[in-house]
Order: structure tokens, then sequence, then C-alpha cells
């Protein structure tokens, strides 16, 4: 079986489907052109500014198509009349979306797998092909995007006997996963922005200054001081003995 590598195109598709905020774009794409031709395709780990250049690209294309978030139908990431490469044409869909699990999987190294229902998944990606054709193609695909998959007590799970209506584990296999690189990229990417934030807060220190604190200010009046005698100015409290405005005045 051949093993599946990927293009612009998937990873842009990744970072729709799971809504990666576009201040951290870079970061990912930086990580997975790191990861050279064990997972991307030869003419893509050439030069990181192309392969940003054809992301963004495919990036557009996929806004353009209707394709925006994990609500988006799966179908609206390859053109109308594309060839499957993995699966049946049928199942198209179904090698779309395992695309999506395995970079999910690549990208988070701490997360040990993924549970899928198989069988529901093929009313969820409106797959209409015969039962015993899409069974054929969920060991298909698992076994070119190198997954192993699990039931639900951890014990290896033969998708070729059939996939029964519950829940199974999903994960990438070892000699896969050992290829790749071991540094947990979710706990590097927030490292990298805590340095980068202290950074900015320091350039910012640097050009405008320190922010000046303010002292604490009291209402209390001070020993000695004695209050204003409205009695005898011009204000407008009533004195004792005056006239009320609009009395006559009978003396």
């Amino acid at each position: 079986m051949r093993r599946y590598i990927y293009n612009s195109r998937d990873v842009a598709a990744y970072f729709k489907y799971f809504s990666v905020p576009s201040y951290l774009e870079m970061s990912y794409m930086q990580y997975i052109f790191n990861l050279g031709n064990k997972v991307l395709a030869e003419p893509l780990t050439r030069d990181f500014s192309s392969f940003k250049q054809e992301v963004y690209r495919e990036l557009y294309f996929l806004w353009a198509n209707g394709f925006e978030d994990e609500k988006a139908d799966i179908s609206k990431m390859t053109n109308e009349g594309d060839l499957s490469l993995i699966c049946d044409q049928d199942c198209i869909c179904l090698e779309s979306y395992m695309k999506l699990i395995c970079l999910h999987l690549i990208f988070s190294g701490n997360l040990p797998y993924i549970t899928l229902n198989f069988t529901g998944l093929m009313t969820q990606l409106g797959i209409k092909c015969d039962v015993s054709l899409y069974e054929a193609n969920c060991k298909t695909v698992c076994d070119a995007l190198q997954l192993e998959v699990f039931d639900a007590f951890g014990k290896p799970f033969d998708l070729s006997l059939g996939i029964p209506d519950e829940l199974l584990r999903v994960s990438l296999n070892s000699e896969f996963k050992s290829g790749l690189n071991v540094r947990n990229f979710k706990e590097t990417l927030r490292t990298e922005q805590m340095t980068w934030l202290k950074d900015l807060k320091d350039k910012s220190f640097k050009l405008f200054g320190a922010k000046p604190t303010r002292k604490a200010t009291t209402t209390s009046s001070k020993k000695g001081t004695t209050r204003k005698n409205y009695a005898k100015s011009d204000s407008s409290v009533v004195r004792k003995g005056t006239q009320p405005k609009g009395t006559p005045n009978t003396n």
C-alpha cells in the first residue's frame, strides 16, 4: 500500500475545519514544513515561501467555495469532478475527512487517539455507495494514511472484518509517529507566543515608557482646619430667621 503525502489544500482545509486563528497559521505551516517529505509532497518541501503561497491560495479557494469550519460540507474541500487519490470515487468525502483527522493527530502530538463511529460517518458525510464498498474503503484509507484502529478497550481492531456501529479509537501507527518530530508542537507554540508577547511588551516600554502610578487621594480634611461658614457666605443655603421667598412681610 502506497503511503499518502499531503498537499497545500490539505493543510489549508485543516486550518479552515479546525478554525486555526490567522495569527497562528504561519507557525503551523512552519512546523509541518520542517517535517519535510515524511508528510508533505516533495515540491512543497523545497522552499517555505512557495509553500506558504500555495497554502494561502488554497485558503482563498476554500473560502470562496464555502468551506469555512467544522460545520462545512466536506464535499466542498474538492472541486467538482476531482478524482480521489486513495478511495473509490464514491467515497471521496471519506478520504477528505480522514485526511483532516490524520493531520490533527500530527499537529497534536499529545493526543493519543480520536474516537470515530465509521458507521455513523457514512451518513454524516453523505456517502451513498454500497455498505461493503464503504467498509473496504475505510480499511484502505486508514492503511494509506498510516492510521491504526482499536476498540473501546484499546485492543487492535481489524477493519477488514467489518465495521461495528460503535466508537473506535483511531491513532497514528507507531512507525509513522516515531518518524515525526517528537517535540510537543502545542507546548512549543504556546512558549513562542508568550515570548513574542514579552518582547512586544518590552519594546512598548522602551518606546512609550512605563505607565506612571497614580497616588491615592483622600477626601478627609486635615486636623486644625475650619469648615466654611455657610451662614456668613452668599450661598443658597437658607439662613435661620430669613423670610421665605414669596411670603408677604406683615411688619
